[in-house]
């Protein structure tokens, strides 16, 4: 036990600049087939949102965006801020229009194998970890049974989670929830043989999937459907 303890406590350094960073650029080209950004993003794969100015009070998100591959960035369709109240915005992309790429990069939830896993990596990383227990009860109200990609978007766009964190075999890997991709992945050593799913609650009970105390999942291979 004391030599998986030392094995990991000696991998996790090596996680220094594995989190991408959220990054500042413009529009510089905008057709009804496409658009161009002055700066690429600097990970493939990595999620970003537009940002219109109507004056110099207001502004506003209007778009989301995806670079899938160097010099290629796509729109997502589908409303940016979901609000009865307000009306949907049909602004069209404009040279200049503002960019963050990963945006909201520094709220994370992350998926552990155990408690312990879970605190070691929390407590050397200085981000905005979003407790699994939240997502517990949006998991339950939901009525799904496990985590998907779909649910995991949901999720991260009606809490505002940036990147999803997941521990499976020998690994850390970083899932963009609002794209899919997986941005980065590495290698980790000193992990539990077996994961418990999920390890992290502070219920008595959920009557609801995964969450339910009969639940057989394995934690994972759940994570490598991810």
């Amino acid at each position: 036990m004391r030599k998986i303890v030392i094995a990991l406590l000696i991998s996790l350094p090596l996680f220094a600049g594995f989190f991408p960073n959220t990054v500042y650029t413009t529009v510089s080209k905008a057709t009804q087939d496409s658009i161009s950004l002055k700066k690429p993003f600097p990970v493939q794969g990595m999620s970003g949102v537009i940002i219109h100015k109507y004056s110099e009070d207001l502004k506003a998100i209007t778009h989301r965006l995806v670079q899938p591959s160097h010099g290629k960035v796509n729109l997502l369709k589908g409303d940016i801020i979901h609000h009865d109240s307000l009306p949907t915005i049909n602004t069209s992309v404009k040279r200049g229009d503002k960019v963050i790429g990963g945006y909201l990069y520094h709220n994370i939830l992350l998926f552990a194998p155990d408690a312990k896993t879970y605190a070691r990596v929390t407590s050397r990383y200085h981000k905005n970890w979003i407790h699994p227990d939240i997502f517990a009860l949006f998991l339950a109200n939901e009525g799904d049974t496990v985590p998907t990609k779909e649910n995991l978007k949901i999720f991260a766009k009606r809490y505002q989670v940036g990147l999803i964190a997941i521990i499976t075999h020998g690994k850390l890997k970083l899932l963009d929830p609002i794209s899919g991709y997986t941005l980065k992945q590495k290698s980790l050593r000193g992990l539990p043989p077996k994961g418990q799913s999920p390890f992290f609650m502070r219920f008595e009970k959920i009557d609801a999937g995964w969450f339910s105390k009969n639940t057989k999942n394995n934690y994972y291979s759940i994570m490598d459907t991810l």
